[in-house]
């Protein structure tokens, strides 16, 4: 990407972190996960994990100990929201709130956006987004956040988004010699901006909606005329 890129918010935020893939327990993520670290409010080093497009709460404590090697004094917790009714429960909606980042993992975008899209959940996320919550998503989690995601359950369709980004639809683990997903969401009508992010590299969006590029790779950018 030669120029720098903005991207149009639909919703306040104070750091969103889209990441499009990559093994932790490689290091394939090490520079973008320290840029992560090193921004996390020093009041509240609180990772909230979601584990809903994986379903695994493994995830959570290998993520966890892995953060912990980056910075001791973090906390991972795992908030369970694995099915709807765990999107209305007071706890796990305060502990979103109360966290210093909300770190949604990768897996399928289905289950995660059939249980978040307009939930209380996403409610949460969205005030503490607005009060200075990182919000950090990788693979399938990431690729949520646009206007249309991929239906990885059905390739040929698309799911709607959450929307955070306006007319936008984001492509995670991507690759250039074949941008055909990325092309057929950039197809539909609600959307005019393409963003593909290869693994083991993240776009931070800043308030204003700028960003900067993390990692080591080269993300694609499709717009229509």
């Amino acid at each position: 990407m030669a120029q720098s890129l903005t991207l149009p918010l639909a919703t306040p935020i104070t750091l969103f972190v889209l990441i499009g893939g990559g093994e932790f327990s490689f290091g394939e993520t090490r520079e973008i996960d320290d840029f992560l670290i090193r921004n996390l409010p020093r009041d509240r080093k609180i990772i909230a994990f979601l584990p809903t497009a994986s379903g695994s709460a493994e995830y959570a404590t290998h993520l966890g100990n892995y953060f912990k090697q980056i910075d001791s004094t973090i906390e991972m917790v795992n908030v369970p929201i694995y099915r709807g009714r765990d999107s209305r429960r007071g706890k796990n909606l305060n502990q979103l709130r109360s966290a210093g980042m909300i770190y949604i993992g990768g897996g399928v975008t289905n289950p995660f956006l059939a249980t978040i899209r307009d939930s209380p959940a996403e409610l949460a996320m969205r005030e503490a987004a607005a009060n200075g919550t990182i919000i950090a998503a990788i693979g399938a989690g990431a690729a949520s956040f646009g206007t249309q995601a991929r239906d990885m359950q059905s390739p040929a369709s698309a799911l709607p988004g959450l929307g955070w980004l306006k007319e936008t639809a984001i492509e995670t683990a991507f690759a250039a010699p074949d941008d055909t997903m990325l092309r057929r969401l950039m197809s539909l009508p609600d959307v005019k901006l393409g963003v593909g992010i290869p693994p083991k590299t993240a776009i931070a969006v800043h308030a204003d909606g700028n960003t900067s590029v993390l990692g080591s790779g080269n993300i694609a950018v499709f717009r229509k005329p």
